[in-house]
């Protein structure tokens, strides 16, 4: 049983910062991926940031600079702090852990960006 629950989305300006949260329970191996994904309004879902075993991650191409994703295992709790925020980042966003060939999704937690 592995649950991820999103938090700290919301409305904000454009130019500004939100920090979502992801808790993570259940039983999830320290080699697990961690990461977060977002999927705008007609449009796939994308990789936003991903954290692997070692502690190097990697950011989508339309987020580099302006995010990033750590990971506090004592919590159990995975952040995304979003800088310089932009209308096109908008869309609802997802945590995601990924270990033994599987995939967990939390609920999503919408992200709006306005101009």
């Amino acid at each position: 049983q592995v649950q991820l629950v999103e938090s700290g989305g919301g409305l904000v300006q454009a130019g500004g910062s939100l920090r979502l949260s992801c808790v993570a329970s259940g039983r999830i191996p320290r080699i697990a991926v961690m990461g977060w994904y977002r999927q705008a309004a007609g449009k796939e879902r994308e990789l936003v940031a991903r954290q692997h075993t070692g502690g190097s991650a990697e950011y989508g191409d339309t987020v580099k600079g302006r995010f990033t994703i750590s990971r506090d295992n004592t919590k159990s709790t995975v952040y995304l702090q979003m800088n310089s925020l932009k209308p096109e980042d908008t869309a609802v966003y997802y945590c995601n852990t990924a270990f033994l060939t599987t995939n967990y999704w939390g609920q999503g937690t919408q992200v709006t960006v306005s101009s």
